[in-house]
């Protein structure tokens, strides 16, 4: 569906998103593959979230930010699953451009407070390892609300002065992304506006909402680490680093893959292993950050024992 412009050019009123290429041996394949990673981490994180409210014992700054962020990744993942399942069950490829920019700007505001929390996070693991006696004081449930409210205006605000000159652009000629979702890069190339000074303004929200981000979450771990180290005994050392492992695993996946998309040169880089890399960000973290909290804090798993037993005993006594 395209609509006639002025001169010679042909504005589009919709994009065709590549995903995966042409192959069509492995499109049932790819479909019960993401279906399964959407199953799994709508439930995980469902699970991390009803654990969290449940158990009073979670009732704990860390685990209010732990199920703040399984809410976002479950908003995270619903940007882009549906409708990549759609495409892989239908075969439309289709997107309206503004489906598409509508699609870009939700996943903007999802990864920028993403990025937001996991640093507010870091700062709570600081304050818990570097000040202990203090920190009831200075992370109550105030400023843990504050933090995760920051975070999600923030991502919103960002996102929203970027995307302001996202959704001014027009496009014409071409309609093809070769991508499974609506990036910014294939949205500039295909653009017939003037984008300087969209990509000026990009870069200076992208400095704000990721790099300022990225620093104050290493300097929260440098400090973590100094003090880490300054504990005499190793029991201690493991012990206190257990609390902050699984944070720092879920960053370092987190920020590692954003870095391999969005920094590293991809001029040698195959599009497939760019696609693949961003398959990771955008489906894959939502899906293993509930893991990774699971199988690495005994309290978690203590609680999802408890409940598990008063399922099956409340199942059992309906029995009888």
């Amino acid at each position: 569906m395209e609509k006639e412009g002025g001169g010679n050019q042909t504005h589009i009123m919709e994009f065709i998103l590549l995903g995966f290429g042409e192959v069509s041996e492995l499109q049932p394949l790819l479909f019960l593959l993401f279906l399964a990673i959407y199953i799994v981490t709508t439930g995980g994180n469902i699970l991390i979230v009803v654990l969290v409210v449940a158990d009073q014992h979670l009732h704990t700054p860390m685990y209010f930010f732990l199920g703040n962020l399984s809410v976002l990744d479950i908003s995270y993942t619903f940007t882009f699953l549906p409708r990549l399942l759609a495409s892989l069950l239908t075969g439309d490829r289709t997107i309206s451009v503004k489906g598409c920019l509508g699609q870009f700007y939700w996943f903007s505001i999802m990864a920028t407070t993403e990025l937001l929390l996991l640093t507010a996070m870091s700062y709570d693991r600081y304050l818990a390892i570097c000040h202990p006696l203090r920190y009831a004081v200075l992370m109550n449930g105030r400023v843990c609300a504050q933090l995760v409210a920051g975070s999600w205006i923030s991502g919103i605000l960002l996102s929203t002065i970027g995307n302001s000159f996202v959704f001014s652009l027009s496009f014409c000629d071409s309609k093809e992304i070769d991508h499974f979702f609506c990036d910014l890069s294939p949205i500039i190339k295909l653009s017939c506006s003037d984008t300087r000074t969209l990509q000026l303004v990009t870069f200076i929200v992208a400095t704000t909402g990721a790099l300022v981000p990225l620093l104050l979450t290493l300097t929260s771990y440098i400090c973590i680490i100094t003090t880490i180290l300054r504990i005499p005994s190793s029991t201690g050392r493991q012990k206190t680093f257990s609390t902050c492992s699984s944070h720092l695993i879920v960053v370092s996946v987190f920020y590692g893959t954003l870095i391999a998309v969005y920094v590293v040169p991809t001029t040698n880089t195959p599009k497939m292993l760019h696609k693949i890399f961003s398959v990771f960000y955008t489906v894959l973290n939502p899906m293993i950050n509930p893991v990774i909290y699971c199988l690495r804090n005994k309290e978690v798993k203590e609680s999802l024992r408890k409940i598990v037993l008063n399922l099956v005993a409340f199942r059992n006594r309906h029995r009888v």
